[in-house]
């Protein structure tokens, strides 16, 4: 007797739905409380609190809407069987342009594009409403239509030229792997990712931004003397144009061993009050690296990924699974599509305990930036950081550990003042 996949997953997803809606409505309800809550009362000014408190009820409020559709597109798709039918056209459209029909490289090519073009579409008006309604109205968005859509475009020529290929390995990897293919599999991907981390930055990220050195001054002064003190091999200090698409600021770093590049937003630059708050961001975004959480995360997603593509080796053959979401042949990129669905429950498990760890690794990076001085200059630039950015002042407890995978501001201030206190 065949197992009923589609009716468990559609279960599931149904659940979740349930489950992730309760947790919105308590979060909803925190984002409309009046007042601050007391570990931020004087140091978050009211006027501050009041836009944020607008704007993420704007956005929670959407988020309901968003969600609803979401959930309900993704039902309609497996109950009625769109994924074969999507399949069994793409084949057509494969014959339609007298292309090897029988070449499931080809096949599944058409499919992808079918059903990335498809997912434009769908998501179209939910990122049209979020840039053009919700970011303009607070203040967010810096972009025009015609950058909002040029972004799109060069996002889709880019999944046309870097998809293909790997698309193409992974089937004929699959194909050919036998008893060793999750470690084909997960070598190959781990070249991959190796690879786009190495060329994101240098090639891809530049394609929508501009990035700049840093001016000499006493800023970059700073920065490279705090980098030099722990032995971080910067290579380069830049500043990337954020604020053509949106007010929000940020700050990261990326290379390997010792090319290691950092980037500022220059919106962070504007935002923050003196240079010493903008070190204590980059002393945290530090911590991080020599406390070595960028190895371990690193680590973490390879060891997930192995783990996957194992579950994919033993699901991979079955019949009874393609068959219950209404295939009849076993394509290759197609058994993946189905795992995923099938692995949600652990999946979301798995998020939630990644949750849990990156929460800590903050909570261990401000520590890092407080004890080499910066705690003071840290605590303000996470202040200016927050009400620039208008993030949720009241948070739920429940919803907070669930989806966040930074801890609330008052969390952090918290910390920092205990710290100071021991």
């Amino acid at each position: 007797m065949a197992l009923p996949y589609l009716e468990a997953v559609l279960g599931f997803i149904v659940s979740m739905y349930i489950f992730e809606t309760y947790l919105d409505i308590r979060q909803h309800s925190a984002l409309k409380l009046p007042t601050l809550p007391k570990a931020l009362q004087g140091v978050i000014s009211q006027d501050k609190f009041e836009k944020s408190r607008a704007y993420t009820l704007d956005k929670s409020r959407f988020h309901f809407i968003r969600e609803a559709v979401s959930t309900l597109m993704d039902i309609t798709i497996l109950y009625f069987g769109a994924l074969p039918w999507l399949w069994k056209k793409s084949g057509d459209l494969v014959l339609y342009f007298g292309l090897n029909a029988d070449s499931e490289i080809i096949h599944t090519l058409s499919y992808l594009g079918v059903f990335m073009i498809w997912s434009q579409i769908t998501d179209l008006p939910f990122s049209l409403y979020s840039t053009f309604v919700i970011e303009a109205r607070h203040g967010f968005n810096k972009q025009t239509l015609r950058l909002f859509f040029l972004d799109i475009f060069k996002g889709i020529c880019l999944s046309f030229v870097i998809g293909p290929p790997i698309v193409a390995a992974i089937i004929i990897i699959a194909q050919n792997g036998g008893p060793y293919l999750a470690i084909y599999l997960w070598v190959f991907m781990f070249v991959i990712s190796l690879i786009m981390l190495t060329l994101y930055p240098l090639v891809i990220a530049p394609l929508f931004n501009k990035f700049t050195p840093l001016p000499e001054g006493e800023l970059k002064e700073k920065i490279e003397k705090l980098s030099a003190s722990l032995k971080f091999p910067l290579k380069k200090l830049f500043v990337v144009d954020g604020s053509t698409r949106s007010s929000h600021s940020n700050a990261y770093m990326y290379g390997f061993f010792k090319n290691k590049r950092i980037v500022l937003y220059d919106t962070l630059i504007q935002q923050c009050k003196n240079d010493e708050e903008i070190v204590a961001v980059i002393a945290h975004e530090l911590g991080h690296w020599k406390l070595n959480h960028t190895m371990y995360s690193f680590i973490a997603v390879q060891i997930l990924s192995f783990l996957q593509f194992g579950g994919y080796t033993f699901v991979r053959n079955s019949k009874d699974l393609f068959h219950s979401f209404g295939f009849d042949s076993q394509p290759v990129i197609v058994g993946f599509i189905i795992f995923q669905y099938t692995v949600m429950p652990i999946q979301h498990l798995v998020n939630f305990g990644l949750n849990l760890v990156s929460r800590a690794f903050e909570f261990q990076a401000d520590a890092f930036a407080k004890k080499l001085g910066y705690g003071a200059a840290l605590r303000a630039g996470l202040v200016k950081l927050q009400e620039e950015n208008l993030s949720s002042m009241n948070t739920d407890p429940w919803y907070s550990a669930y989806h966040y995978s930074h801890p609330p501001l008052a969390e952090r201030l918290a910390a920092i003042d205990r710290d100071k206190e021991d």
